[in-house]
């Protein structure tokens, strides 16, 4: 197993056949996602799942995104971050909702190390929106491989 090291502003481990626990973030200037917005981005998400990587779990909330996700063998992290970041952000500023830069630069990644914290970044996942929304009764932007919607 070999690793791989690159830096833009934060540093960036790669470990083939790895699960890695993202994260960005919108814009500071920029207002919360709406409702279609983060249709849109559960869309992209979803898309080339089983095919360029494996989602294993994901939420976009209305200031940023987490995702599970092991990348296939021919295709790199860094390929579907900008990818996803890309296409969305060209969709909302296409659809006349958003001018400027979407999401910041930089995001954050980390390599999954085992069983205890692959489950603890699922629960992490699942429960982000209530941790923020005490009082929702669900919510339609998060998913969990293995739960039924």
């Amino acid at each position: 197993m070999s690793a791989t090291v690159y830096h833009r502003r934060l540093p960036h481990i790669r470990v083939d056949g790895s699960v890695y626990f993202v994260t960005w973030r919108v814009q500071k200037d920029q207002p919360a996602l709406s409702e279609n917005e983060r249709d849109g981005v559960v869309m992209a998400l979803r898309h080339f799942d089983t095919i360029r990587y494996a989602l294993h779990a994901y939420v976009v909330m209305d200031d940023h995104v987490h995702v599970l996700v092991q990348p296939t063998p021919d295709h790199r992290l860094e390929d579907i971050m900008r990818s996803w970041k890309s296409f969305t952000a060209n969709r909302m500023q296409r659809g006349k909702t958003r001018q400027g830069t979407i999401w910041q630069d930089e995001y954050f990644d980390r390599i999954i190390r085992n069983d205890a914290e692959y489950n603890e970044k699922q629960d992490y996942i699942l429960n982000n929106p209530y941790q923020r929304w005490p009082d929702l009764d669900a919510y339609p932007w998060g998913w969990i491989l293995g739960v039924d919607p």
